[in-house]
């Protein structure tokens, strides 16, 4: 039950941060940030399915 919590966050901040990597490298290199938006969205459905598992 208490476990959940600790790696809800941090797969959170490991989504945003990969999200925020994505936004600074669109500007520079549209290929890194599409790979990094992936990653993030990667993240995001684990996120997800922690979230449900509840």
């Amino acid at each position: 039950m208490f476990g959940f919590g600790n790696r809800e966050e941090k797969l959170q901040e490991k989504y945003s941060s990969l999200m925020q990597e994505a936004y600074e490298l669109s500007t520079v290199n549209r290929k890194k940030s599409d790979l990094k938006r992936a990653e993030a969205e990667e993240v995001g459905r684990q996120l997800e399915e922690l979230k449900a598992a509840r």
